[in-house]
């Protein structure tokens, strides 16, 4: 880890970053003990209310690195909103709200409230009425509930951008912008991401003032352990290859990720025709659904997840065995996101991308040149044997 270009690879323990005892129960509670380099780094600056901006590999923890001081920086007794998280994704919100929630079991009195598209307003401004000091919003619906006045964001302090770099990609850079202006006494402004675009820095320029720049490299001690694999097969012998391996591998739980909605629809239900359970997750399908259909997965009621990438971000799922590239993704960067459903919490994961004409060849070899990663070219031979193609 690097804090402001040194770097720093001394290890931090929860229970020496002077936590209040309501929290520290809480993380007990989770079975934590020692920080991740993101938290570490981060915790004892936020709690003293520096901007912070921070590059970490997805699945790092850094929802807990802003949501810890976060929560105790709250006055239980306050009824005005004193912390705000802004996301691009309503499954990141909802994942973000759910982690907060865990760290207030203890801290009687904090309240936190999830505000996103998809959802009936009247039952959000329901929820606002409980006055909560928490609000983790997208930024949409965040600015409909400003223009509504039923939020006002004039006395929060702590205000953090998650998957900044992709909120700021979908376009929603003029909504933050207005949201950041809205807040006259914020006291520190947190940017968690990924990667460190323009458009993340030119907020940073703006609106943070001297932050301690915060990196975690995906080195060996948090980069994810994930053995990747290509197979060229035909398009028409992808799903039945991929059932294949999945039995072999004997995989439980699984993400097959494509690049189309239509995609999505058809493969699960060519694996429905297998016997093999799965539904689809996609921007068509309504929200309430879609959190069934997470639900489900969670709760292992489902083998497979057949999602397009709008699922491939801030999903709360540490315990996925195999992730399928049913598509090769168009950009690299959504490779890397999608790989990382799996090989999380410091479990093995597999990773396996079907290519099946040149195009997706081609884009995978630029995929593994431009991200470094070692995806291993194999074939499934008669015996359920995967062998490398390069070793013939």
């Amino acid at each position: 880890m690097e804090i402001n270009g040194e770097l720093v690879n001394e290890e931090v323990r929860y229970a020496d970053l002077g936590l209040s005892q309501a929290l520290m129960q809480a993380i007990q509670k989770k079975g934590y003990v020692q920080a991740t380099p993101v938290q570490g780094g981060a915790i004892p600056y936020f709690m003293e209310y520096r901007d912070v901006i921070a590059k970490a590999p997805t699945g790092t923890g850094k929802t807990f690195a802003f949501g810890i001081p976060m929560v105790e920086h709250i006055d239980p007794e306050s009824t005005d909103v004193l912390g705000l998280v802004l996301a691009p994704t309503r499954e990141l919100a909802i994942q973000i709200r759910d982690e907060l929630r865990d760290l207030c079991a203890f801290k009687e009195g904090v309240r936190s409230v999830c505000l996103y598209g998809g959802q009936p307003i009247d039952k959000q401004i329901t929820q606002l009425k409980k006055r909560p000091q928490i609000v983790v919003a997208t930024p949409g619906r965040l600015m409909d509930h400003v223009k509504r006045r039923t939020l006002r964001l004039d006395k929060v302090e702590t205000v953090v951008l998650d998957e900044a770099d992709r909120m700021l990609d979908m376009g929603f850079i003029r909504d933050v912008t207005r949201i950041l202006d809205l807040m006259p006494q914020r006291r520190n402004l947190g940017l968690f991401s990924a990667t460190i675009s323009r458009e993340v820095m030119d907020i940073s320029w703006v609106y943070q003032r001297d932050p301690v720049e915060i990196t975690v490299r995906a080195d060996e001690q948090n980069k994810p352990d994930i053995t990747q694999y290509r197979l060229d097969v035909d398009r028409n012998e992808k799903v039945d290859t991929m059932v294949r391996l999945m039995e072999i591998g004997g995989y439980d739980r699984v993400i097959a990720f494509c690049n189309t909605k239509n995609m999505t629809d058809r493969l699960s239900g060519l694996l429905r025709m297998r016997n093999i359970s799965c539904e689809a997750i996609h921007g068509d399908i309504q929200q309430r659904v879609r959190e069934k259909t997470l639900q489900k997965f969670r709760e292992g009621k489902l083998r497979v997840l057949a999602a397009t990438d709008v699922a491939a971000r801030g999903l709360d799922i540490d315990d996925v065995d195999a992730v399928f590239n049913y598509d090769v993704p168009d950009e690299n960067e959504y490779y890397i996101h999608r790989i990382g459903r799996t090989g999380r919490a410091r479990r093995h994961g597999v990773a396996y991308s079907l290519v099946s004409s040149i195009t997706e060849g081609i884009r995978l070899d630029d995929i593994r040149k431009n991200t470094g990663n070692e995806i291993r070219t194999v074939k499934l031979d008669a015996h359920g044997e995967l062998t490398d193609v390069e070793k013939q």
